[in-house]
Order: structure tokens, then sequence, then C-alpha cells
């Protein structure tokens, strides 16, 4: 899987409910022909981020195909959640 472009914006809470930040990231995602997520118009990850003590982690994620917009009912594994809790981790960082 390889993160090709992709879009963060921080989701502001007005009423200060929400302990913590939260970003919204949504990754354009090249995957190989014999993946399960390929798709030939390609894919993109939704993914919400939290952080929590300075922390951040995948609050929920949503698999996307391209063309169409629509949510595909698909899992990522854990190595690729790891890959992109990392990718996101890093783009915080550098906000």
């Amino acid at each position: 899987m390889d993160i090709t472009q992709f879009s963060m914006e921080e989701i502001l809470d007005p009423t200060n409910i929400i302990e913590g930040k939260r970003f919204e990231f949504i990754l354009d995602v090249e995957v190989d022909e014999e993946d399960e997520l390929y798709h030939e118009a390609g894919i993109e990850v939704r993914v919400l981020i939290a952080e929590k003590n300075a922390e951040p982690f995948i609050l929920n994620y949503f698999v996307m195909e391209k063309a169409k917009g629509e949510y595909l009912d698909l899992a990522l594994e854990d190595d690729e959640l790891e890959e992109i809790l990392a990718f996101c981790k890093e783009e915080i960082a550098k906000a």
C-alpha cells in the first residue's frame, strides 16, 4: 500500500465536549492488483484520528472506491493500519 496524496483537516469542537484533538485524513492509496483492496478506479481511505494525552490513535476509518465515492465493506490489516497511523502521526507533528 502506497499513500500517494492526502488531505488533513482538524475537526473543531465548538462545544468543547470532545476531549483532545480530532483530525480527518483523506488518503489516496495505491495497492497491488492482487490485493483485495484493489479497484480499477482506485481507493481512498478516510481516517479519523483522535489525540489523547498527546498520543494519536485511529478512532475509525472507511475505505472508499474513488470513482463512485461508495464505501466498501472491507477491513484493513493490522500492518496497514500501523502504516496509516505512522503516516498520520508524522503529518500531525508537522502541523
